[in-house]
């Protein structure tokens, strides 16, 4: 038997637009803008992409031959 909750039910309910006059809807705000707009341009992504195949190669050489 699945728990269903009525709150989480997909449907035709649209999200709340984003936030202009927070004052005016104080009780059921939707989102700001900072929130929906947000820059992503000092993110992770790109430090990743370095670090992970470095451990990986790193971890190969260590493996094949430290590990004998």
């Amino acid at each position: 038997m699945e728990n269903t909750d009525p709150q989480h039910q997909h449907g035709e309910h649209t999200p709340p637009p984003v936030e202009q006059d927070y004052s005016k809807h104080e009780s059921n705000p939707g989102p700001s803008k900072e929130a929906v707009q947000e820059s992503n341009s000092n993110g992770a992504g790109p430090v990743l992409r370095w670090i992970i195949p470095i451990l990986v190669v790193a971890l190969l050489v260590w493996w094949f031959l430290i590990k004998k």
